[in-house]
């Protein structure tokens, strides 16, 4: 897989052409689902002749389809918003350009990044790098894709439960879920905004660091937003590092084990300190995610009636407009979502379900806190299976969410976590490790991967 530094120096119209012509030669992936041609090669024109400069200028990238661009629809893979064209781009979109980045296009996702499989599009699944009869991993399978098939050396994905983390591992790339409010979530279509994170997707942890030195730090747009505090740095000395033991269980794949415990010796014979801890709370993080996410949903989505926002359907009365635009706009697991989370906020069932899983939440945040007095890194698998098979787990949603519950303690709270190469199993799927570190140690994290790589 490329570099950025592949890419600088070199004609940027050439850089851009060589990734177009990548992503139409691997249209049977269904990883993109729409270029943004014309307004790309008039910037990299720019590029060429000194008018845009910065660190990328000329490199191309690709983001996930919920991030606002111009150049082409933002349609988060829904058909509530097949037509939608952004009157603004995302912060990070804006910063990327700023630094001479040129975005081609938007990758698939589940819609609304409602999945762990990118089968949930409106648009149809995203196929693995690796095997074409296997999922991506969602929800930023696209975004994962893309990089691993060599198109662009970078694409940006959103992460609320896993959806960086667990794709890269699917696809044998870098995925980096930063703290929570290091990246401005403005202009990218919300999904639960008390775990929304904006990360990246790249072949190596170098190339992360960079990409995330950029898009990071405070915007007035976005109050949930922390001062600047990424800072690149080699890392420093050894690390105590601390190995769920709650995660590397018999219900854990044999090959995603056997990966995991092969790159914890390699941390041990770096020299850094690897002991087994405890985190009680694992075994509840799905149950909590799956309350308080869809509550959230619900009320993100509440504004796609087809008059406010979205897609209008054909009807004769303002309540058909309703029902039949959210019927043909969402996908079943949207809809799926929508019910939990009317129904956990309801007047009758708030008490019971919502209020004890923010409570919940707070054990798990303070179980964390406590490992974290003594530890410096957190390690465990990113996903219980290597990469399934499309389909497999389509009937069943309880068992899709499942896919999920190494990802979504992090989440939860708000935690910076990535997902490394680590190995294959030995059918040949790519398998990745999870780094989970303290809030606002996104370099740190980023620094012992990269320190990894070059060790190998």
């Amino acid at each position: 897989m490329s570099t950025i530094a592949d890419f600088i120096g070199v004609s940027a119209r050439e850089n851009v052409q060589k990734a177009i012509a990548a992503a139409r030669d691997n249209e049977s992936f269904n990883a993109i689902l729409s270029l943004s041609e014309a307004r790309a090669l008039e910037r990299a024109d720019q590029v060429d002749r000194g008018e845009i400069t910065g660190v990328l200028a000329g490199v191309p990238f690709i983001a996930k389809d919920n991030f606002l661009t111009y150049g082409g629809t933002t349609t988060a893979a829904s058909k509530i918003m097949e037509h939608f064209e952004a009157p603004l781009q995302a912060t990070a979109i804006e910063k990327l350009e700023a630094e001479g980045a040129i975005c081609i296009g938007k990758a698939n996702l589940d819609a609304f990044a409602h999945g762990g499989s990118t089968e949930n599009s409106a648009f149809g699944p995203t196929k693995n790098a690796v095997d074409q009869t296997r999922v991506a991993g969602g929800s930023s399978g696209g975004s994962a894709v893309v990089v691993a098939l060599d198109i662009v050396p970078f694409a940006l994905g959103t992460d609320t439960g896993g959806s960086i983390r667990q794709p890269a591992s699917f696809n044998g790339v870098v995925g980096i879920k930063p703290t929570y409010g290091t990246v401005s979530r403005y202009g990218v279509v919300a999904m639960a905004s008390s775990t929304d994170t904006i990360g990246v997707l790249t072949s190596n942890a170098h190339d992360a660091s960079t990409i995330m030195e950029i898009i990071s730090g405070r915007d007035t747009k976005d109050m949930t937003t922390l001062a600047d505090f990424f800072a690149p740095a080699p890392l420093e000395g050894t690390k105590k590092i601390g190995v769920i033991k709650e995660a590397m269980t018999d219900d854990v794949d044999a090959d995603v084990r056997a990966v995991t415990e092969s790159y914890i010796e390699k941390l041990r014979a770096a020299g850094h300190t690897v002991e087994e801890v405890s985190l009680s709370m694992l075994k509840y993080a799905l149950a909590i995610y799956y309350i308080v996410v869809p509550a959230e949903i619900s009320s993100n989505l509440g504004r796609y009636d087809g008059i406010r926002y979205g897609t209008r359907a054909e009807a004769t009365t303002l309540t058909e407009v309703y029902g039949e635009s959210r019927d043909q706009g969402f996908m079943t697991e949207n809809k799926r979502r929508i019910m939990i989370g009317s129904y956990v906020l309801s007047s009758g069932y708030f008490d019971a379900y919502y209020l004890k899983a923010q409570k919940a939440r707070t054990l798990l945040i303070n179980e964390f806190n406590a490992l974290f007095a003594d530890f410096d890194v957190l390690v465990a698998p990113v996903a219980p299976t290597p990469a399934f098979e499309i389909g497999a787990n389509a009937a069943d949603p309880i068992k899709m969410y499942l896919e999920d519950i190494m990802t979504v303690p992090a989440s939860l709270a708000g935690l910076p976590a990535m997902s490394v190469p680590a190995g294959v199993s030995q059918t040949g799927l790519p398998i990745g490790v999870q780094l989970i570190g303290k809030q606002r140690d996104d370099a740190v994290l980023l620094a012992l991967a990269e320190s990894m790589e070059e060790s190998a």
